[in-house]
Order: structure tokens, then sequence, then C-alpha cells
């Protein structure tokens, strides 16, 4: 098989006792790390309202990625988009696409990434983002990004040219986000590149990768079907660290699977003495046969594996290494660990 390339998905992690601006600085240097280590691309997820999670606003995120790096490909994974106006998702990414040409990703989601309180909030502005309309919405989005703009054909016959911007020289590329046949269906039938939430759901990832490849209609920008694929990892000089390195992540989603009351992602410490119960351990121990968790010469193996099994040539990884209560906020030391021992073993 040939060389598999690595990219990065960043959720912006914050840990108990740090603060927004240093969960964001942190996750800054990561992207920097990765930009060094000839990472392929480096996305930024769309969550709200979770104590854990600082990855709110892709489109910002990116932009700060943009002045601190100079290879990578920075991207969304994903804007949920029934959360917004397509209007407004096309002017941001064609404005990044103006501060980075030839480097930004689109990568664009069905879900909320939220509970329904957030999600009513998000959506109060009007129908526009009717999750109904997402297939539509998708296709006014890359037409509204390109050179051409979109054209808006009234009931009375005239017709009204919008862009997202006045002199386009190049476009964001679009990819579709799932974690289930529709958007694996969706993008088939648009000709589109698609990815499989496999770091979160893990399910269905044979089934949506076959309804893609076999469904697939060849689009001019894309004549052949695209995927990568999704996974957690923590690497770390021995496999005893790596554990303890992934229990804090372990733990957080045990609580979103339970329906328990989510706080800062734990410490190292505070994860390993936490007091447990069966079913918790059970949902732990679920998801952690999911992920890859061990030294950077195992992962790596996983990894390279994994590609192979799926037929894919790029990898991203989601380095869910949580610190310990000793190290700087600012900076994610266990995560960086974790991106440069794969690089390193790759």
């Amino acid at each position: 098989m040939s060389e598999i390339a690595l990219s990065v998905l960043d959720l912006v992690p914050v840990r108990t006792g740090q603060t927004s601006a240093e969960a964001i600085a942190s996750s800054l240097s990561l992207a920097e790390t990765a930009d060094r280590l000839g990472y392929r691309r480096y996305w930024f997820a769309e969550h709200h309202n979770m104590p854990a999670v600082a990855s709110t606003t892709p489109p910002v995120l990116i932009a700060a990625a943009a002045t601190r790096t100079s290879q990578l490909r920075l991207g969304s994974g994903g804007v949920m988009l029934p959360n917004h106006a397509p209007l407004i998702v096309a002017e941001q990414f064609a404005a990044l696409e103006a501060i980075a040409p030839g480097r930004i990703d689109l990568g664009l989601g069905r879900a909320p990434g939220s509970d329904p309180v957030i999600t009513q909030l998000l959506r109060g502005s009007g129908t526009t983002s009717d999750v109904e309309q997402f297939p539509r919405h998708v296709q006014d989005i890359a037409a509204l990004v390109s050179g051409e703009g979109a054209t808006v054909r009234f009931t009375s016959g005239g017709e009204y040219t919008v862009r997202a911007t006045p002199a386009a020289t190049g476009a964001p590329e679009v990819w579709l986000l799932g974690s289930s046949d529709y958007s694996a269906q969706l993008a088939a039938a648009q000709g589109l590149p698609y990815v499989f939430a496999n770091h979160f759901s893990g399910q269905g990832l044979e089934r949506a990768l076959d309804l893609y490849r076999t469904g697939y209609q060849p689009s001019e920008e894309h004549p052949a079907p695209r995927t990568f694929l999704t996974v957690n990892v923590v690497a770390a000089p021995t496999a005893e660290e790596a554990e303890a390195r992934a229990l804090p992540q372990l733990r957080m989603m045990a609580r979103l699977r339970l329906n328990q009351p989510l706080v800062a992602l734990e410490t190292v410490e505070e994860a390993v003495a936490a007091e447990t119960d069966a079913v918790t351990d059970q949902v732990i121990q679920a998801a952690r046969s999911r992920w890859f968790v061990g030294t950077g010469a195992s992962v790596a193996a996983e990894v390279r594996a994994f590609a192979e099994t799926y037929g894919v040539d790029e990898v991203m990884l989601s380095p869910v290494a949580a610190s310990y209560e000793s190290e700087p906020r600012t900076t994610s030391p266990g995560r960086a660990q974790t991106l440069e021992l794969i690089a390193a073993a790759l």
C-alpha cells in the first residue's frame, strides 16, 4: 500500500482548571506541531454548550490556525449546516479561502452538535436552516463559493446572481461528513468527497463506505469517490502511560452515552482516582475497543492496518490524550506527543 497521509481532528478539549483562552492556545500550538510534522489536514469540529469542548466556531479557529501554519489544509469537521444560513457559511469559507488560498476544506454535517435547547437557540433566526433542506443547502453552498456564484430565479422569471465573495480565484473543497447511511448516499449522489465519523460512532462503517463507493455519481470536480477515516488515538512512550492518558476522554464518552451531567475534561490523576461502576466500565470498555492506544509503534501499526482494511490512503487522527495536573495549560504535551510518535513510526 502507498504511504499513509495523516491528518488531525480537534475538538479543542478543556481540562479541569483550564480557561477557554488556554484551551484554544493549546490547540493552536498543536496545529503548529502538526504543520511541522507534515500532517495533511487539521480540522476543527463544531460542538456547543459543552464544558469540555471549546470548538464552537470552526471558521474562527481556522482563521487563527491559518496565521500559525503554512502547509496544512485547514477545515471544519464539520460545520453543522442546520445551525447556519447557507450564505453565511459560504461567505465565511470564501473569506478563509482568500486568507489561505488552496488550504481550506469545508466539511458539512447534518447533526446539530448539541442539545435540543441550544439547537433552538441556533435556529432562532428562522427556517433557513431547516434540516430537511440539507441536500439543497449543500448544493447552494458549493455554487456560492465558486467563481460563478449562484443564481436565484424569481417566480416572475427574473434572475439574481449571488456570490459569497466578489472575485474568487479559488474555492474551498466541500466534504460531507456523517455517521449514517444518509450522508454516505447523499455524498455519492452529489459526487462529493465523504468522511464517516468513525471516531464518534464506530458503528456502520463498512456499510457506509460500501453505499458511498458503489452508489457514487462522478462529478466534474471529483470523477472518483474519495474518502478517509477518523479514529481516536493516544500514543506514549509506554503502553501504561497511553492507557492513563486515554482514561479521561473515555470517562467523558461514558458520561455522554449515559446522559450524565457533563464536566470539564478530567486530568489523568482525577480520572484514575474517580469512583466507577459496572455500567460505566462497560461503556468505557466498548469505546476503548475502537480506539488505538499504546506506544507509537503499536498505534502506527493499527493505523496502517485500519487504512489497508478499508482501502484508504489517509487517516484523520483525533488525539485524545489527556493531561497530567503538572503539565502546562497552554499546550497539550500528551496530544503533541501522540502526533509526534505516530508520525515518526509511519
